[in-house]
C-alpha cells in the first residue's frame, strides 16, 4: 500500500505500509522474542491431523455425520490461522525527499497492528500531512534520523 500526498507546504510525501511476517524484536519484549521456533506449532498441527484421522477411521459405518458439523469443524480449525494473518504488525512509513527551500528530507516510521487499522492510520497520516505538512506526533509514527 503506497500513497503520494502533497503537504500544505508543497512537499510531496510517500506514505507506505508493509506487512511484517516476523514480529520485530524490541528492547521492551526481549523475553517474549525468544521462542522455540516453528517446531511446536508443526508438532501440534500434526497431532491434530492424526487425531482427526483416527476419529474418522474409528467412526462406525452406520453413523451419519451432518454436513453442518463438518463445516463447523473446518471453520473452527481456520479461525486461528485467519486471525493470526489479519493481526500481523505492519510497518508504516511516511517520508519526504525534502524541498529546494529550507525543508530537509524527513522519514517517520511506526508500527500498526492489523489490516484495517493500518488502512485507517495511513488515511489519518495522509490527512495530517495535507493539513499540517507533518504526520501527527501523537500517532504511531515517530521521526527517524
Amino acid at each position: 500500500m503506497t500513497r503520494l500526498v502533497r503537504g500544505a507546504d508543497g512537499r510531496m510525501w510517500t506514505v507506505r505500509g508493509r506487512v511484517e511476517w516476523r514480529n520485530p524484536s524490541g528492547a521492551d519484549d526481549f523475553e517474549h522474542d525468544v521462542s522455540g521456533g516453528y517446531g511446536p506449532g508443526v508438532v501440534l498441527l500434526g497431532m491434530v491431523v492424526v487425531l482427526a484421522m483416527v476419529l474418522v477411521w474409528w467412526t462406525p459405518s452406520d453413523v451419519i455425520v451432518p454436513s453442518w458439523l463438518v463445516l463447523a469443524l473446518i471453520l473452527l480449525f481456520l479461525f486461528f490461522p485467519t486471525r493470526w494473518t489479519l493481526r500481523r504488525p505492519w510497518t508504516l512509513v511516511a517520508e519526504s525527499p525534502g524541498g529546494i527551500d529550507e525543508h530537509p528530507p524527513e522519514r517517520w516510521v511506526g508500527q500498526v497492528r492489523g489490516v484495517l487499522a493500518v488502512r485507517q492510520e495511513a488515511a489519518k497520516v495522509a490527512r495530517n500531512i495535507e493539513v499540517y505538512s507533518l504526520p501527527d506526533v501523537e500517532g504511531p509514527l515517530q521521526p527517524v534520523d
